[in-house]
Formats: structure tokens, C-alpha cells, sequence
């Protein structure tokens, strides 16, 4: 259901530093780059997540309650993705560890402070 998420981002290539290195984690890789932004994902039929300089040339701002989720298929993963966001600069805002039955995640803010988790379930 989900094609894309946009985050925004005020200095493109910091961010794109971030998630290039980040993104790898996964498997993910650059998808699509304009002048204005980055998408990242593992096929371009998946579901990407991308960044970008806001269309309005207004300063880009972290949503209250917006967070993206990044799936992976194991544990280990979870743990490697959130330490490598912590040691790309990101902060944490959740250590990993389980969440009720069956999910896993790790939470962060990147570089700009939009906030992701880093999950599996089972």
C-alpha cells in the first residue's frame, strides 16, 4: 500500500551521507536523484523512502507524530541498523529491545531530527 515516505532535510548532502551509509544496512540503495532529493529502496516496485528540500523553499521541520518504520527480517539487523545510525550522528529515541509480542525495534532521529524505528516482527 505504502509507494513512498518523504522526509525533508535542509542540507541535502549531509543527509544523503546518512542514508546512503545507513540505507546500505538493508540492502537499500539510490533509486532516484533531482536537484531537490534522494529516494532510496531496494526495487523500484518497493517502497522507497526518499529526502528532500521542500518544494515551498521554506525551511524543512520534523512532524510532531510522523516516524518511518524500516522493516528487516531479523533481530541482529535491528540491532546493526541502530547502531549505525547512533554512530552516523543520529540520536537515540528507544534502545532495541522487544515491544509487545512478536516486534522488535530500535527508534532514532536522523541528522534533521525525523524520527524512524528500525523493526522485525516474530
Amino acid at each position: 500500500m505504502i509507494g513512498y515516505v518523504t522526509l525533508g532535510t535542509n542540507d541535502l548532502p549531509r543527509a544523503a551521507a546518512y542514508y546512503d551509509a545507513l540505507l546500505a544496512e538493508v540492502g537499500a540503495r539510490r533509486l532516484w536523484e533531482f536537484e531537490r532529493g534522494i529516494a532510496w529502496g531496494v526495487a523500484q516496485d518497493k517502497p522507497s523512502l526518499a529526502l528532500m528540500k521542500p518544494y515551498d523553499g521554506n525551511a524543512a521541520t520534523v512532524g510532531n507524530g510522523v516516524m518511518v518504520g524500516l522493516v528487516v527480517d531479523s533481530r541482529e539487523k535491528v540491532d546493526r541498523v541502530h547502531k549505525k545510525a547512533l554512530e552516523l550522528g543520529g540520536t537515540d529515541e528507544g534502545a532495541v529491545g522487544p515491544r509487545g509480542e512478536g516486534f522488535y525495534a530500535g527508534y532514532f532521529r536522523d541528522l534533521d531530527g525525523n524520527k524512524l524505528d528500525v523493526f522485525c516482527m516474530g
